[in-house]
């Protein structure tokens, strides 16, 4: 008998580099990731990704994106939220 398994965020660290075209920094196993000064942490079994501000120790939310199917299309999605947020 064959076992498998599957980690929505296996991916998680290689579809941030393809999505924002940069190396992030890996937190809290590969669940989190240091993009500039934001925080992209997935939750709640890997269906939310949160969108973190960091300054220091302090943290502040500035949203959530779903996260269906593909973990890259709620990457783009944050993107083009964060792209906003700074227009």
């Amino acid at each position: 008998m064959t076992m498998r398994f599957e980690d929505p965020a296996a991916d998680f660290v290689l579809a941030v580099e393809r999505v924002f075209g940069e190396h992030p920094r890996v937190l809290d196993g590969s669940r989190a990731v240091l993009v500039g000064d934001v925080k992209l942490q997935l939750e709640a079994g890997e269906r939310e990704l949160w969108l973190i501000e960091t300054h220091g120790p302090l943290e502040h939310r500035l949203g959530m994106v779903e996260v269906h199917e593909d973990v890259e299309a709620a990457l783009h999605e944050a993107k083009e939220k964060l792209r906003d947020r700074a227009a």
